[in-house]
């Protein structure tokens, strides 16, 4: 069993990712977290997006969650981006290199990567 000082330091630790994952923010990042997206390597992208938005301090801009099967299983990992007073954005077959760049570039940026996303043709 741990020290109550190594739980303490424990919790001090994880309190801002689960800021970041419980927050009501402006942008929603929501992945994919059912058993297709699992398998596709969805755990690693939703950990990227977490640290990039902490990293970034996006904390008091974007919350990242996780939900069950999006119903687009061939596409896995998917992200869905929510931003209030426009269309959701769907990224399909995410890997943790192309969340650094969705950071970097939509939710910082406020330009969607469309190379990711489920309308392109490149996919």
């Amino acid at each position: 069993m741990k020290s109550l000082a190594e739980l303490a330091a424990i919790r001090e630790k994880m309190k801002d990712k689960v800021a970041i994952r419980e927050g009501n923010n402006g942008i929603r990042i929501v992945v994919g977290m059912a058993t297709c997206g699992i398998a596709a390597g969805a755990r690693p992208v939703l950990n990227t997006f977490v640290e990039e938005i902490a990293k970034e301090d996006l904390t008091d801009k974007a919350t990242v969650s996780q939900t069950g099967c999006i119903g687009i299983c061939q596409y896995e990992p998917v992200v869905e981006v929510y931003e209030q007073g426009k269309e959701k954005i769907t990224y399909v077959k995410i890997t943790p290199d192309k969340a650094k760049r969705i950071v970097a570039e939509h939710i910082k940026g406020g330009n969607v990567v469309t190379e990711y996303t489920i309308g392109n043709s490149k996919i």
